[in-house]
């Protein structure tokens, strides 16, 4: 691409050095820089991509963005901006000449549900003949093959990236996990949304953005930035048991679907009934009552599903074949996900993190609890991260006959900082402290007896453990497997 088309959507204080004539790639990461290409500096939590502009340029890179004007060896052009994230995403947005306005883009927001609403929204779509690609906590899945990626919300580049190659490989729709951090930071600048899904909004992230006030504000930003062409074919999905859903629905211009199951919506569920692995319910919709059964489990997922409904009705689909697809869905990966073992107890694997999503774990596991057993909930938090929080996690886990109090990602904190910070929280004796989350889930396995049930939550799909600033392999399932058949004599 011409550099100078390229560059024409930034502001530009400044240019140092001629710029080349065409571009072929850009990079935020000096390790992959090409010949020919762009290197924009972005300022990051732990690194700042001005330091590493000289290995770029060293690298092939014949441009550089930067908020300062750096000293730099070689053939290279200098261009000075006020913000290289807000610049990242015009230029990530043009060079790949904005390949959302060509496919329909679906985000979905909130505290809890995005990963599963996400999943099932992708799976529903495949199901109908669509093909779909979905980015977000567990990855990038295009066309079946799932890449990883480092956040729920990758930055901008990466995002418009993805969006690109789920275009070219003939996706017609793309569903996002859309974070707060990702909204406030800038990562979706260039992104066309088609539909946005509201989940819910509970306590979490405080750490990043200070008051729930501000969580909830970073959180419509998904809603006003959905724009006022109304020649468009777009609206919103808002859970209407959520106050938050009030003030969203006056950001967007756009037709408002809404579920819940407490108050009036287009769509609701009564009678719901949890047994034997099944969760079945009557749903109420614009076009009458319908029966559903599906395997997920849980009040939680009910919500999910509405929301995945209601996405769906508002595209036009025939609620017949909306259901259709419903019966046939999985539980999503790491999400109250059932370990298949030979061993006398049950093992769910959750990706709670939060008061609210523990709290909906439990209620989703109690109605399968036996008489005179016991659910056993095993919750860690991450290291360095949110403190707030920790207190209302041991709070809500509390329902729960034993809790074992752990780490999900220690990072650099202090095992016994994390864990004693959870047990303020707890509202009985019947707990134990272990920061080693190893050890806490074999503790949870040996005071296991045949009948029990046992949560484990917070890493849900993750298969690693970050202490200090490295990445070690960590299966909570592996783990109990093998404490389980040590003890029950496999």
């Amino acid at each position: 691409m011409y550099a100078e088309e390229l560059l024409s959507v930034i502001p530009i204080k400044k240019v140092i050095g001629q710029l080349p004539s065409n571009v072929i790639d850009l990079s935020i990461d000096s390790r992959s820089v090409q010949p020919k290409s762009i290197f924009i500096c972005i300022k990051g939590y732990t690194v700042d991509g001005h330091d590493y502009a000289q290995k770029a340029v060293d690298s092939g890179a014949t441009i550089v963005v930067t908020e300062k004007e750096l000293h730099l060896e070689g053939q290279v052009a200098q261009v000075i901006v006020d913000d290289t994230n807000r610049a990242l995403g015009l230029i990530a947005a043009k060079f790949f000449d904005y390949p959302s306005n060509d496919i329909t883009m679906i985000g979905v927001t909130g505290t809890n549900g995005k990963t599963s609403v996400s999943g099932i929204i992708h799976h529903m779509l495949i199901g109908m003949g669509e093909k779909s690609a979905l980015s977000g906590t567990i990855g990038f899945n295009l066309n079946g093959v799932l890449y990883e990626s480092a956040n729920t919300t990758s930055d901008a580049l990466n995002t418009q990236q993805m969006i690109f190659r789920a275009k070219m490989e003939g996706c017609r729709a793309m569903v996002m996990e859309v974070s707060s951090h990702g909204l406030a930071l800038g990562r979706l600048a260039g992104v066309d949304y088609d539909v946005a899904v509201f989940t819910n909004l509970t306590h979490d992230h405080l750490d990043f953005h200070g008051t729930m006030e501000e969580y909830g504000n970073a959180k419509g930003l998904l809603f006003s930035q959905m724009g006022q062409d109304l020649t468009k074919h777009k609206y919103v999905v808002l859970n209407a048991d959520d106050p938050w859903s009030e003030k969203y629905a006056k950001l967007t211009p756009y037709p408002v679907y809404t579920y819940a199951l407490k108050n009036n919506a287009h769509f609701t569920a009564e009678n719901c009934n949890y047994d034997d692995g099944i969760t079945t319910f009557d749903m109420n919709t614009p076009e009458g009552k319908f029966p559903v059964t599906m395997k997920l489990l849980g009040e939680f997922n009910v919500y999910n599903v509405l929301a995945a409904v209601a996405v769906f009705y508002g595209r036009g689909f025939p609620l017949e074949a909306i259901i259709e697809q419903i019966e046939d869905l999985n539980p999503v990966r790491g999400r109250m996900e059932l370990v298949n073992t030979d061993l006398p107890v049950q093992l769910f694997i959750d990706y709670a993190h939060t008061p609210d999503a523990i709290e909906k774990a439990i209620n989703a596991a109690l109605p399968y609890k036996k008489p005179g057993k016991k659910l056993i909930f095993l919750i860690g938090t991450g290291g360095n991260r949110d403190k707030s929080k920790r207190p209302a996690m041991a709070e809500k886990a509390s329902r729960a006959d034993y809790v074992i109090l752990t780490t999900d990602d220690p990072r650099y904190e202090e095992y016994d900082s994390i864990t004693g910070d959870l047990a303020k929280g707890m509202l009985h004796e019947n707990y134990a402290c272990i920061g080693d989350r190893a050890e806490a889930v074999r503790h949870a396995i040996s005071v296991a007896e045949p009948g029990d049930i046992i949560i484990f939550a917070g890493k849900g799909h993750e298969d690693y453990q970050i202490i200090g600033n490295t990445k070690y392999p960590h299966s909570d399932a592996d783990i109990a497997i093998e404490a389980g058949r040590l003890k029950f004599v496999y």
